[in-house]
């Protein structure tokens, strides 16, 4: 005597698994790390220092500088600068840089970017609130 939820019936045929893989195995390894599991040397993108027994005793530095470094520093120079001179030194496109000094500049750092309207196009620099 046969049931419905007999093997040997077609409608169980349909609802039989069709992949060989076993269920239990993921597809991928995942290499997923938690937050609480980072350290502090991870999240700020450096290395932490060598142990004293392979010699080495001075933690590890960035020996390059970052696009946003670089672009303080060419706004902090007498004459500033314009968004060709800023778009040929990072390689972004005009409206990053543009939003690059509204957000981050002057928003998130706090920055005081000075623009001001020259014979060559918009001139962007950093003014020091100190001496102003």
């Amino acid at each position: 005597m046969t049931t419905k939820n007999s093997r040997n019936t077609p409608a169980a045929a349909k609802h039989a698994p069709t992949s060989t893989k076993p269920k239990n195995q993921p597809t991928r390894p995942s290499n997923k790390v938690g937050r609480a599991a980072r350290t502090s040397a991870e999240k700020q993108g450096t290395r932490p220092a060598a142990s004293p027994s392979a010699g080495v005793t001075s933690p590890v530095t960035a020996a390059r500088s970052s696009k946003q470094a670089e672009l303080i520093a060419l706004l902090r120079t007498p004459n500033g600068s314009n968004i060709t001179q800023m778009t040929a030194l990072t390689g972004w496109q005009p409206h990053t840089v543009r939003g690059m000094i509204s957000g981050v500049l002057r928003k998130r750092l706090g920055l005081n970017v000075a623009c001001v309207a020259g014979a060559t196009g918009r001139v962007y620099r950093i003014v020091d609130t100190a001496r102003a």
